[in-house]
């Protein structure tokens, strides 16, 4: 098996470059008899999370409108009404919405997944483009607010 593992890696380490480095001699002087298995009659406890460490935040939705300088394809809600109150269905009014911006919603984030994405989406925002977000943080109710 370690055979098959040398012959592996080194086909990796070819491809990369790296024959002959330390990274690849490392595996090449690896020795299975001299390894040990894992101990496994010792149960050991999770580690407990140190105290100085925050929470990470909650938060219920995040907002994210995009807008630019031409605007893009616009988004028409249309809406048919009848003009008279009555009948007279040849008599109708049109009401349009044109909608031209781009708002995106989220829901359900934490602090650290809502910090990777909005850095992701600045990162790949092409020129020209505005961004506001816009955060709903998930809070705990006050002590004195709390059912005891």
């Amino acid at each position: 098996m370690l055979s098959n593992f040398i012959k592996l890696s080194s086909n990796r380490f070819l491809t990369q470059g790296l024959v002959g480095s330390r990274q690849f001699n490392k595996y090449l002087s690896t020795d299975v008899s001299k390894s040990e298995a894992p101990k496994t009659t010792e149960t050991q406890a999770p580690p407990e999370p140190a105290q100085d460490e925050q929470e990470d935040k909650l938060f219920s939705k995040l907002e994210i409108e995009l807008r630019a300088h031409d605007p893009a394809k616009p988004e028409k809600a249309r809406l048919t009404l009848l003009r008279s109150v009555h009948v007279h269905k040849k008599h109708r009014v049109q009401y349009e919405v044109r909608t031209y911006f781009r708002y995106l919603t989220f829901h359900k984030l934490t602090g650290s997944t809502l910090d990777t994405f909005l850095e992701y989406i600045e990162r790949n925002l092409p020129e020209g483009i505005a961004l506001k977000a816009t955060k709903t943080e998930i809070k705990r109710l006050p002590e004195y607010l709390t059912v005891k």
